[in-house]
């Protein structure tokens, strides 16, 4: 298997030009140094979207995208890595070399390839299943019945798992090599202790799972009777990861340029009824709560996110685990939401009584994540009493202190401030004491068995078919093998008409204030209270390289910061290494290096310190000129090693600290006393003798 070497990137980098790339993309406007446009990614109406043609670089500061040229065409024509390469050297006049990769990785590869053709094979089967199987009837009438017409189980490649131990097995698993490759697809199933294989799904309603580049990477398949478990996913796999995939995602992009926002709901169905009412933009987690992942991989590809729950017990509970899971997402220019339907309703069922407009004004007038927050941290007090806020207090702090540094941030603990009455050094001190809310605890047993009962799980076959007593009568007669599936092919599968419905500037970064200038192992650096607006220095100094890399020459040790506990202090290391071996790569170079290695998501940390440091010269060019500031020069290398030094000081500061709190606790008598005297030397920062 071969791949691009970065060498071709780097050169390709070079050779382009990113205001060329986007401006045939999308209209761009000289504003001094940069151009600027309404963003392609989010709606606007101001522009917030600037390309830098001195940094080769793109930054949206409403909706946080950014990248080089091979990103930009990535998101914007929605296509891989290779393909954006591709394009930009066909642009370029330039062929695109290959190398050959390690034996391993090009084993993977193959694999990963292997599986995604025999998932594509295998939705094929189930959607011809729906066409051609002698059973299909009962498959169309629960459709039919559920308010599909064939456009939109075409759109989503709804199939159907006819009744059988081994429909697929024998039209896929042909030879050894596809049989095992069905295996690891999560397709079949082997029990312990035994060599037969047998199919997964059966009787069921088959919608397959495709992430945003298209391709199929696993299935969900739902029952078409009250049997248990409803719905059954696909295992993990190498290709497959139920705990960042958002069922819809790749259909919500394709339906909309810009994603005005995602709606998480809780089934496939769900999102298919919704689209057949023009709602495309519903998504469903896999059988799972909805994580830190999913929020990260949604706000890629839109700034609001609403939460879809029924209004009961489970519901709440739910929706307090997804408040938890995005706290920590939850970066300024992002909003999340909490729509609670009526009990008993689901999507499906409201969006038919009440009609696609009204439902849609429902989602508009979900509650904000600020608005939830306060509330379920309120439930059970009475905010009017002392005790009452006081308590509110020590339930919501820990909870505002998950959201990352931002305004959003300080407008919480201000807004919290005012509903207790607190002052904010007050409420910074109750992060450490998290109490659970009310809606987290643990349902009544009778509710935990409910939950027990039906939750999937795998048991060996019975060797009996499943019961199936209806008569499906005569059948139309099938389609041609040879043709593609319309929706025409079915007279008896026309849309059913839905029932009748009611029509700042940023500045450089300060020194923490006095106070506790300890942190728990594992945390990020964080020492003190450094205002939120401020940048730490850590931060600093890896914008300021991203700015100016030749400042790299500085700090030629970069060991020291590689060693570190700290993802972002690795960051440091791993940027100082990449310019101390490549002095002559710039932002482009380093963003495309970044993502070759280190993959989308830390590329997109690393390009918004880049674009913290753009939004920091903008504001600084929209200030009034100031004569007497001319003679003021900025001293580049002063800041970096300012930068720098601070950095090592809060690190001496934490390691200070941790040997103060193994001295104070109570495993500190078992120590020896030379233990103990390193842990003294260590704590008033002196070399142990």
């Amino acid at each position: 298997m071969s791949r691009i070497p970065q060498s071709f990137i780097d050169e390709l980098l070079d050779r382009v030009d990113i205001v060329e790339v986007v401006d045939h993309r999308v209209k761009l406007k000289k504003t001094g140094k940069n151009y600027s446009a309404c963003c392609p990614f989010h709606d606007e109406k101001t522009p917030s979207f600037t390309v830098s043609p001195d940094k080769q670089f793109f930054y949206c500061f409403g909706c946080g995208a950014s990248g080089n040229a091979v990103g930009f065409l990535m998101d914007y024509e929605r296509t891989g890595f290779p393909e954006a390469v591709e394009q930009l050297a066909h642009l370029c006049g330039m062929e695109v070399p290959r190398e050959e990769q390690k034996p391993e990785s090009s084993r993977q590869e193959r694999l990963r390839k292997r599986l995604y053709q025999l998932l594509e094979k295998s939705n094929d089967f189930y959607q011809e299943q729906l066409r051609q199987h002698p059973g299909k009837t009962k498959a169309i009438e629960y459709l039919k019945g559920r308010g599909l017409d064939g456009h939109i189980a075409r759109d989503y490649g709804i199939g159907y798992a006819p009744p059988g131990w081994d429909n697929l097995l024998k039209a896929l698993g042909t030879n050894g090599e596809d049989r095992d490759g069905l295996l690891k697809a999560g397709m079949l199933i082997q029990p312990e202790d035994s060599e037969r294989l047998y199919d997964r799904f059966r009787y069921r309603i088959m919608f397959p799972i495709r992430d945003t580049r298209g391709r199929v990477i696993g299935f969900g398949g739902r029952v078409l009777d009250d049997s248990k478990p409803k719905y059954l996913n696909s295992p993990e796999t190498p290709v497959f990861h139920k705990g960042r995939e958002l069922y819809g995602l790749h259909e919500a992009r394709q339906a909309y340029r810009n994603l005005p926002r995602l709606l998480v709901v809780e089934g496939y169905m769900d999102v298919v009824a919704l689209a057949q009412f023009g709602i495309r933009y519903g998504v469903a987690t896999l059988g799972t709560a909805c994580g830190e992942e999913h929020l990260e991989r949604a706000f890629r590809y839109t700034s609001e996110v609403v939460f879809c729950f029924d209004g009961d017990s489970a519901g709440r509970r739910a929706a307090t685990r997804a408040l938890e899971s995005s706290l920590p997402a939850m970066t300024d220019g992002r909003q999340v939401k909490f729509l609670f339907l009526p009990e008993g309703e689901d999507p499906d069922t409201l969006v038919r009584q009440i009609g696609p407009e009204k439902f849609e004004n429902l989602i508009d007038m979900a509650v904000p994540l600020e608005d939830y927050l306060f509330d379920a941290a309120a439930e059970g007090i009475n905010i009017r009493t002392m005790e009452g806020r006081a308590h509110l207090s020590k339930r919501a702090a820990p909870l505002l202190a998950q959201l990352p540094k931002g305004v959003f941030r300080e407008l919480m603990f201000e807004a919290l401030a005012t509903r207790t009455g607190l002052n904010r050094a007050t409420l910074e001190e109750l992060v450490d004491t998290p109490e659970p809310l009310p809606s987290q605890q643990a349902p009544a047993p009778q509710t935990q068995q409910r939950e027990r009962q039906a939750a999937p799980s795998e048991r060996p076959p019975q060797r009996r078919e499943p019961a199936i007593t209806e008569d499906y009568g005569d059948l139309p007669a099938p389609a041609e093998n040879n043709e593609p599936w319309s929706p025409d092919d079915y007279a008896d599968f026309e849309a059913m008409p839905p029932e009748a419905y009611e029509a700042p500037p940023l500045d450089d970064y300060a020194p923490p204030a006095s106070g506790q200038e300890g942190i728990e192992a594992g945390r990020e650096l964080a020492i003190g209270r450094v205002s939120q607006y401020l940048m730490p220095p850590h931060k600093k100094a890896i914008a300021l390289l991203l700015a100016h890399p030749e400042l790299a020459a500085e700090a030629p040790d970069h060991d020291q910061w590689l060693n570190q506990n700290s993802g972002e202090l690795r960051q440091l290391g791993r940027l100082l290494k990449l310019l101390h071996e490549r002095s002559h790569y710039q932002l482009s170079h380093i963003l495309g290096h970044w993502r070759a290695n280190y993959g989308p998501d830390d590329t997109e940390k690393l390009a918004a310190i880049a674009g913290h440091d753009m939004l920091r010269a903008a504001a600084h060019l929209s200030r009034p000129k100031d004569p007497r500031s001319e003679v003021l020069a900025y001293d580049l290398s002063a800041a970096f090693a300012h930068s720098l030094d601070k950095a090592r000081n809060q690190l001496q500061a934490a390691s200070r600290a941790r040997a103060l709190a193994k001295l104070r606790s109570s495993d500190a008598s078992s120590l020896s006393r030379a233990e103990k005297e390193a842990l003294y030397a260590e704590a008033l920062g002196q070399k142990p003798h």
